[in-house]
């Protein structure tokens, strides 16, 4: 309700009349001269009683003259449209003053002041003020400096000052002094927090004890990744205390297992138990294991809706606020956005002590604790620390303190965590001395900054009352006595720390545990990470980004690949995106930006988009094969690259597209693009492409091998071969004539836009060396990735991958681990298996128990890393002029899988001196011999042998004779060439007697060999050192020259 008065005007004074109001949330004016400062920046809007709404177009502070006294109002807005003046009762109440309404006289008292202001009722009953205008006042509700209070704002994290008037007002915390509010604006909040308004909405529900429903959901990615590479947080909030706890990770995958021990901090520290978990429904938390466990545990579950984040609401805007402060603290000071967990914990730490309209006149650590808590020692994130040095560890003439940078409390004791950027480590210490205006020059050092983060949860729960007068004791020496005392030599530095014990499994593993956090921060490695954009708005902001989505659009628009039209009745349109990926070179430097513009796939429609889809891409052994033949030859490979390939197939459908964000045709906004050749991101772009190229070699004279339609051989007189092998938009070429290589550039180059690469160095992750003595292939820069990606980089290194005589099973007892980062680490070791027969056996192990890994199935998966982590630098040499015979290895464990006694078949192709073709497999039946599992082995290795001898034939190298497989079981031998044994054979399924057909037919012929010389050992079992390294050689595998 809206208070109307007329008021006679001193014409003396600038006077104006300001009528009390209980129905308005604001003080609000309409005259601009009122206010002393005015933040014309702020945007709201008000509604009035009719549902009409007027624009606030600024707020600030009035100074008046009423009664004759001065007073400040603060927080007023500016509403140009308004023609009174309103004093908001409630707003009033907010600052702590009261109201007394009495006989028709209204008093306002403030708590300290007493009497300010008093009226009468006028005659239409409504409270009037009169008041002077004192233009370019000071704040007179301040009696103590805006310095001081805006110092309290930063020690707060950037907490709102409504937020530090709550605590202040309602005595939530011990140690916060009193003040004023400041009007200030603070650019740094402005920097952290501004967002759009939106309407807030309460709970229907709350609960009514600890643990009673716990709120979570996960924020990030966030970049830049600390050092450990971790870039997801998870926060869980008990709902009744609104205590928050987070802990950082590497994946959302790790949800799970966080949750786990969350859950069994929590409740061993309440002696009480989680009832109920609202989340999302994110893959993260409604996985089958998690299900399955907050089943067993009688933990319900509440999730949202779909598309509906606002029914998380609290975890929502949880990490907003988390995120908001983190952003303000860290431009406050300029603190390297690499400490961004630092801020995070800190942050927690605050907020766990500021108040929270949920939780009355409590903050959540009180009402999780029951205890109040102090917040005396509170100093400004990132401002600058003076550790003091103990008279040990200094000599007379030395200095007696040190610069460090405040991060926050200690989680392990009652003091302060620094970080020192001279020496790059972290320092806990009780004795400082603070600098809170001024921040650390990080110009110098910003760029080398890495810290590992060390993950805390907020974990200063106080016990009892004792505790938290001892947490009092602890932070009440005051700086002077620092300064001045040369006796307070009091200091914890992390290298005294306690020692954390490692499991028993983990006792061979440098994985820092068990050291101090010294040695923690030193044991780092310093990385450079090469962080992509992932927005259109991102990358926008960078010439570079912006350049390489130029390119992209030339690029499309020079080849045809759209045109503008209206869409047409019916049809629909497919979104597009941007897609940015830094490309790097064979040593890790950036080579390009590259930005692609892809169609969102997925939304199309079977038969009405797209139909067919399939494209095949090139084998590894096809890949092999070519090297290791031009290496016997002395040929040189050489490499093409075909720029925006998928943009050349042509397309058979009608597909339309969205204009890209950032290139929308001005005039034409409501036009669409039509295609006429593919797109990324397309279904059938693949198909499209490999169409387009196969098409191009048939012109050109080139032969599609008919068993790997990637290979594509031309011939020409005199015996001259040309010979390419596809794979998407690489492709690599050799042969034995020059002149037929520029004309394929040539001929390359104006069909397509190509980039010629040179010599082959570098070709889907696989270093190649060629030389006068081969060719060598090997992925040391991807099994350098791989060490640094899983914390293996600093392992102590093993001579072989797998323990011999190991036997690995299921492991049902065995403690879980994450199978998210377990499938990561095999699914990355097999591809290294490109270059490495050497580990074929024990990725092909490890891979069986993906579905539950234990810590069994990780030890043996990190004991491969550890091995690698010994031979990053070997490869595979195909020597020059070496054996032209295709030869082959077969051999089969038997029984060798404890769970379910089928045995493993393998088998190894050699060529020119190095292994062209390896397979490490568990046979698909149990056998009921050695016999049986050796002849099913050497069935599966004439099959391979039949199609490269058919490969080969196409190279122009056919195989003359048959392809020898050496085996080590004479029986087996006997039973490929006639059925003497069919009594111990005649339920060998059909299929396996196909060796028979081919060993008649003079294609393959197994051949007697030696268990000593069997080098097919290395794909079916455990080997003894001297053994493994002797067979690794045989392999043709050594250490690769000149890669970097």
């Amino acid at each position: 309700m809206l208070l109307m008065a007329y008021v006679e005007l001193n014409n003396s004074k600038m006077e104006e009349v300001w009528f009390l109001d209980s129905g308005c949330s604001n003080h609000m004016s309409g005259n601009k001269q009122w206010f002393t400062d005015l933040n014309e920046q702020f945007r709201q809007s008000v509604k009035l009683g009719n549902n009409s709404k007027m624009a606030v177009m600024g707020k600030g502070n009035v100074r008046l003259q009423a009664n004759g006294v001065t007073q400040v109002f603060t927080d007023v807005y500016y509403i140009p449209e308004l023609k009174n003046n309103l004093l908001s009762i409630g707003q009033l109440q907010e600052k702590g003053v009261t109201i007394l309404i009495r006989n028709g006289m209204c008093q306002i008292y403030h708590p300290r002041k007493g009497l300010i202001m008093q009226t009468k009722m006028s005659a239409n009953r409504m409270f009037v003020i009169r008041a002077n205008m004192l233009p370019q006042a000071s704040a007179c509700f301040q009696t103590v400096s805006e310095d001081n209070t805006h110092l309290w704002h930063c020690r707060y994290g950037h907490l709102s000052f409504k937020g530090l008037r709550t605590l202040q007002y309602r005595k939530m915390v011990k140690g916060l002094p009193d003040f004023k509010m400041s009007s200030k604006l603070c650019k740094d909040c402005m920097v952290g927090k501004q967002h759009r308004e939106s309407i807030p909405k309460k709970s229907m529900w709350r609960a009514s004890h600890r643990l009673q429903l716990i709120h979570s959901d996960i924020c990030g990615p966030i970049k830049p990744l600390s050092n450990s590479r971790k870039r997801y947080l998870i926060s869980f909030i008990d709902d009744y205390s609104r205590k928050t706890w987070v802990y950082f990770l590497y994946e959302k995958s790790q949800a799970f297992t966080t949750f786990k021990s969350f859950k069994c901090l929590v409740e061993k520290e309440t002696g009480d138990y989680i009832q109920c978990l609202r989340t999302d429904r994110g893959g993260e938390f409604t996985s089958q294991e998690f299900n399955t466990f907050c089943s067993t545990h009688g933990i319900s579950r509440q999730l949202t809706a779909a598309y509906t984040p606002q029914q998380n609401g609290v975890a929502e805007r949880k990490n907003r606020t988390i995120m908001n402060m983190v952003r303000s603290m860290l431009s406050e000071k300029q603190v390297p956005k690499v400490f961004w967990p630092e801020a995070v914990n800190w942050s927690i730490h605050i907020l766990n002590r500021s108040p929270t309209l949920a939780v009355k006149d409590m903050t959540p650590e009180e009402a999780w604790s029951g205890i109040k808590p102090a917040v005396h020692y509170f100093r400004v994130f990132g401002c600058i620390a003076h550790v003091h040095i103990p008279e040990a560890k200094r000599k007379k003439l030395d200095d007696k303190s040190y610069k460090c940078v405040l991060l926050g409390v200690s989680k392990e004791s009652k003091a302060y965590r620094l970080y020192d950027p001279i020496s790059e480590r972290i320092v806990v210490s009780r004795d400082v001395v603070f600098e809170e205006d001024e921040n650390w020059d990080w110009g110098r050092t910003a760029e080398e900054v890495r810290l590992d983060v060390l993950d805390w949860s907020d974990g200063e729960e106080e016990e009892n009352e004792s505790a938290q007068s001892e947490e009092e004791n602890e932070f009440a020496q005051s700086e002077e006595e620092n300064v001045n005392n040369d006796d307070a030599e009091e200091e914890e530095i992390l290298e005294e720390g306690r020692t954390r014990m490692q499991p028993v499994w983990m006792q061979d593993y440098v994985s820092g545990e068990g050291l101090s956090e010294e040695e923690e921060t030193n044991n780092i490695v310093m990385f450079t990470y090469v962080t992509d954009p992932t927005t259109f708005e991102e990358a926008f902001k960078s010439a570079k980004w912006k350049a390489a989505m130029d390119q992209e659009i030339e690029a499309i628009e020079r080849n045809h690949t759209w045109e503008l039209t209206i869409l047409p009745a019916g049809a629909k349109t497919i979104g597009v995106k941007w897609i940015f990926k830094t490309k790097l070179n064979e040593n890790g430097e950036v080579e390009k930006c590259k930005a692609r513009l892809v169609a969102k796939g997925y939304a199309q429609q079977y038969g009405i988009d797209y139909t067919e889809v399939f494209a095949p891409v090139a084998r590894w052994d096809t890949i092999r094969m070519v090297i290791a033949l031009a290496a016997k030859k002395g040929w040189k490979v050489y490499q093409l690259d075909v720029k925006s390939a998928f943009l050349h197939g042509e397309l058979t459908e009608a597909v339309f597209i969205d204009q890209p964000q950032g290139y929308v045709k001005e005039g034409d906004e409501l036009k669409v693009y039509k295609l006429n050749k593919a797109l990324y991101g397309l279904k059938q772009a693949p198909r499209a492409w490999y169409s387009r190229i196969e098409a191009y070699f048939i012109k050109e004279g080139f032969e599609r091998c008919p068993h790997e339609h990637t290979l594509f051989v031309k011939l020409s007189e005199g015996g001259k071969i040309l010979i390419v092998s596809l794979y998407v938009d690489d492709l690599i070429f050799t042969g034995n004539d020059e002149y037929m290589f520029e004309e394929f550039k040539k001929s390359m180059k104006d069909e397509f836009d190509m980039s010629d690469l040179g010599m082959m160095r570098y070709f889907l992750g696989v270093e190649v060396v060629q030389n006068e003595a081969g060719i060598y292939i090997c992925q040391k820069k991807y099994a350098s990735e791989i060490l640094e990606r899983f914390g293996m980089e600093k392992a102590n290194s093993v001579r072989n991958p797998i323990v011999p005589g190991f036997k690995l099973m299921k492991d049902e007892g065995g403690v879980k681990v994450d199978a998210t980062m377990y499938k990561q680490i095999v699914g990355s070791l097999m591809y290294l298996t490109a270059t490495r027969p050497d580990l074929m056996y024990v990725v092909s192990l490890i891979s069986r128990f993906m579905s539950s890994p234990t810590e069994l199935h990780m030890q043996a998966a990190k004991r491969v890393l550890r091995y690698l982590k010994g031979t990053v630098n070997l490869g595979v040499l195909y020597r020059r002029n070496g054996e032209e015979k295709l030869e082959a290895f077969t051999d089969s464990d038997y029984a060798g899988d404890v769970d379910d006694r089928k045995s493993t078949s393998g088998y190894i192709f050699m060529f020119s001196d190095g292994a062209v073709s390896w397979s490490s497999k568990k046979q698909p039946v149990v056998t009921l011999s050695t016999t049986e599992a050796e002849f099913i082995a050497a069935a599966y290795c004439a099959c391979q042998g039949v199609w490269m001898r058919r490969i080969f034939e196409r190279l122009g190298h056919a195989q003359r004779g048959c392809t020898t497989v050496y085996c080590d079981n004479s029986s087996t031998i006997k039973l490929s060439k006639n059925p003497v044994m069919h009594g111990r054979s005649k339920h060998i399924d059909v299929r396996f007697h196909f060796l028979r057909q081919l060993t008649k037919d003079g294609n393959v012929e197994l051949v007697y060999c030696n268990t000593q010389d069997q080098i097919a050992d290395a794909m079916t079992k455990p080997l003894k050192l001297e053994v493994f390294e002797k067979l690794r050689d045989l392999l043709g595998m050594c250490l690769v020259p000149g890669i970097n």
